[in-house]
């Protein structure tokens, strides 16, 4: 349930957290991925030649990613989104134009960097800086954008598909991202420098949270990182794969873009469910357990061919993706605090990125190699139970942040 009066004390520092989540979508995998088919016929690509592609702009954008996400901490905060809403409508342009694969890759960099990585940065970070009490619902309040990209987006396109080129479509997308969203931000962000004001003014009793250096330093960190890193590299594996899962299942592509509304509604629900429990029972403590969600969509996946499934299998996707967003928008703030917390998110936010990179390569080999679905879906859920028992015996080590903050 969203909290009204929560939401009209804070709605606009609120909306500006749900605009740049939703404008992340044009950099997300799922969308890239609808494209997939006629990127691969336009270029002559395979399977695992595309997602070799992806992997690289995917790469790269994780690279740059921890130096770029570290300058919300200098710059004021509109000035970091604006530039990062138009350095993502720039790649929504270049893929318009794209002429080579090389330049299909290029895109592909403009896109994760700037989408994916920075609009979501801006968004989380955003809302884990400015909220401390109830960091955990604005959380999860910003993160409604995800879940309302994937709901839109996935039967949109494969609507508009079907009467326009596909790089019309991307046109589209930089003009909504130019005459929309930015100027949506800036006026959800209006006022904003008081906020940042009395966040300063706030700066010596935070003079000791935690620097990266002493984050990196920090051995719990480690032993929550496999964890943290399975939702992106295997739902992104998954979702950048779904047309030939579509094929191999003998499920119609109607059916996954319409089920990616039932990925959205798991996403929504387990989003403001997992907000109310990090801010009980904080974000380090649900780490060990927060994978549960994604070993069952894993297993539902690897059971059976029937349709019914594909509905099944995104739901519980979308209810791993909610509790993944609640807890990582959370926990570096919680484990590390504040004051250089673009720095840390900015390179947990690249390890993120550069898990997403890896998968589609992965998959796609294993793919071209003739491994199944249901081989591949087994074999993350396997993974997932294995690296949540790694993460509880950072949890049982106690918190971190203990140790760097006063």
């Amino acid at each position: 349930m969203i909290p009204i009066a929560f939401v009209r004390a804070h709605g606009r520092l609120l909306g500006f957290g749900l605009v740049m989540a939703l404008s992340s979508s044009f950099g997300q995998t799922y969308f890239i991925s609808l494209f997939g088919g006629e990127i691969r016929a336009a270029f002559g690509l395979s399977h695992g030649g595309f997602g070799t592609l992806y992997s690289l702009g995917t790469l790269a954008s994780a690279a740059l990613l921890v130096f770029g996400g570290r300058l919300i901490d200098r710059w004021p905060l509109a000035l970091f989104a604006g530039t990062v809403l138009g350095g993502l409508a720039l790649g929504c342009l270049a893929m318009s134009a794209a002429e080579s694969a090389a330049a299909v890759a290029l895109a592909v960099f403009g896109l994760r960097f700037f989408g994916q990585g920075l609009s979501s940065h801006a968004s989380l970070t955003a809302m884990a800086r400015y909220f401390e009490h109830e960091r955990g619902r604005a959380v999860a309040i910003a993160s409604l954008g995800y879940p309302a990209g994937e709901a839109i987006f996935p039967p949109l396109v494969v609507a508009l598909l079907a009467g326009f080129p596909w790089r019309t479509l991307w046109i589209g997308a930089a003009l909504a991202l130019l005459l929309a969203a930015l100027p949506l931000m800036i006026w959800l962000l209006k006022g904003h420098g008081a906020r940042d004001a009395a966040l300063k003014a706030a700066g010596p009793g935070r003079a000791r949270d935690a620097t990266l250096g002493q984050a990196l330093r920090d051995g719990g960190l480690w032993r929550r990182m496999p964890a943290l890193l399975a939702p992106s590299f295997i739902s992104t594996g998954l979702v950048f794969h779904q047309v030939h899962i579509a094929t191999s299942k003998g499920w119609p592509m109607t059916l996954m873009a319409g089920s990616f509304s039932l990925y959205a509604l798991g996403s929504v629900g387990s989003v403001m469910l997992a907000g109310g429990l990090v801010d009980r029972f904080s974000a380090r403590r649900l780490v060990p357990f927060f994978l549960a969600p994604l070993v069952v969509t894993c297993l539902a996946l690897a059971s059976s061919d029937a349709p019914y499934v594909a509905p099944v299998f995104f739901a519980l996707l979308g209810v791993g993706a909610g509790m993944t967003t609640a807890i990582l928008g959370t926990l570096w703030a919680e484990l590390y605090g504040v004051t250089h917390l673009g720095a840390i998110r900015a390179f947990a936010q690249a390890a993120m990125v550069f898990s997403t990179g890896l998968a589609p390569a992965c998959l796609g080999i294993l793919i071209d190699a003739g491994v199944g679905v249901d081989a591949i879906a087994l074999g993350g859920a396997l993974y997932c139970i294995g690296v949540s028992a790694l993460a509880f015996t950072a949890h049982s080590g106690g918190p971190p942040r203990a140790q760097t903050t006063a």
